[in-house]
């Protein structure tokens, strides 16, 4: 599975000429990034999955004026909401900058829209092998998602070291969902119908959509993310089987890519987390064990793993991130801290790198203060 020997052509950024002309605030709080390479530290980092979002009253009076996209495509508005709980927070322990998964899509040219009642809906879905035809044979990244580099350069320094800023995408088969169910699904039948029926060009969809994740996650390193996330939520959708021969490769695409061209730009190391959501654990993430293979150096738990069982499945190379329920945030303050202690004590137990997360994205109904609760909890209960 190793892609250490493939040479990968290096994308068209701006940031390949600056990156090093770059001069950053010093981090002042480090604890992310030694827990994601498997370090022991006092406590564990905590940070939250859709943590800049729609529970926040300042977040909602942006968004007033201007649509989900605007604030995604305009740099400095992207900026101040992710700062946004940062600077609400001085518990959290990083920040992740403020955009979507579904540009990935609009770059290769597939209109996507962001419905209040809905969600994200693509209007023209991939119906068959011949809609391919549709998307851009070559993306320039630099061109098509500029501002994503640009808002997280204006992060980077807005931070002022306070905390390790996170880049993002989603994973291929997550992209290759929405772009072929036209929105999201309870059934997924049209996306996974394809892996039935179009087996060679649903791999090869997938490379293409794993191409121009790869060169967003490079460009984001460059404009000066410090770690990055892939988001596979539709992970669990697929047999297990399905995830190997389709979900896997392309995964494995994206993080043999950008650790490769990040090599050969020369510039440090950077670890990469997979949130698989919803995969079987004794399967799927058995495969993703070994960082020096797969390229991530970190696993997202959903709420319905328990650590314990996937360290003894995973074994010590690989650290981990979760997996709070969503939902104990809407538990009251004496169930916060209940279970923040319970889960805290499994993870504990089970050893390893460790970052304290959510299963899931935290939820647009939430009370600021029981975020902050749970934050405090955390702090105290994950100490070692």
């Amino acid at each position: 599975m190793s892609g250490s020997e493939t040479k990968y052509d290096i994308p068209q950024l701006a940031g390949i000429e600056t990156w090093k002309d770059q001069t950053w605030p010093e981090l002042k709080n480090d604890l992310l990034l030694r827990a994601a390479r498997g370090e022991e530290t006092p406590r564990a980092p905590v940070w939250v999955m859709r943590q800049a979002g729609r529970y926040l009253p300042e977040f909602q009076e942006i968004r007033r004026d201007h649509s989900f996209f605007e604030c995604c495509q305009t740099p400095s508005i992207a900026c101040a909401l992710t700062l946004q709980p940062i600077d609400r927070y001085p518990l959290l322990d990083a920040s992740i900058i403020f955009c979507d998964i579904l540009v990935v899509p609009q770059a290769l040219g597939m209109e996507v829209l962001m419905e209040p009642t809905k969600g994200p809906v693509l209007p023209s879905p991939l119906v068959t092998p011949s809609d391919i035809e549709r998307l851009r044979t070559t993306v320039d990244v630099q061109k098509e998602l500029g501002y994503v580099f640009e808002a997280i350069t204006l992060t980077r320094k807005g931070l002022a070291g306070r905390v390790p800023l996170i880049g993002f995408c989603g994973a291929p088969w997550t992209l290759m969902a929405y772009m072929c169910e036209g929105g999201g699904s309870r059934t997924f039948e049209k996306s996974k119908s394809w892996l039935y029926k179009y087996p060679k060009e649903s791999k090869a969809l997938l490379k293409r959509i794993a191409d121009v994740c790869a060169d967003l996650l490079i460009g984001e390193v460059l404009a000066g993310a410090q770690m990055l996330q892939v988001f596979d939520s539709w992970a669990g959708e697929l047999t297990p089987y399905q995830f190997e021969t389709f979900a896997l490769p392309a995964l494995l695409h994206v993080s043999h890519k950008v650790k490769s061209v990040l090599a050969q730009l020369g510039h440090p190391t950077i670890t990469i987390t997979l949130f698989p959501k919803g995969v079987h654990a004794n399967s799927s993430l058995r495969l993703l064990a070994d960082p020096h293979t797969t390229g991530y150096d970190t696993l997202g738990l959903d709420w319905a793993l328990d650590p314990v069982g996937v360290r003894e499945i995973v074994g010590d190379k690989v650290s981990l991130q979760g997996n709070y329920d969503p939902v104990v945030l809407y538990g009251g303050k004496e169930g916060i801290e209940s279970e923040v202690k319970r889960v805290s004590e499994r993870w504990k137990e089970a050893g390893g790198g460790w970052i304290a997360n959510l299963g899931h994205g935290i939820t647009p109904a939430v009370k600021t203060e029981d975020m902050g609760w749970f934050l405090e909890c955390v702090h105290r209960y994950s100490k070692r």
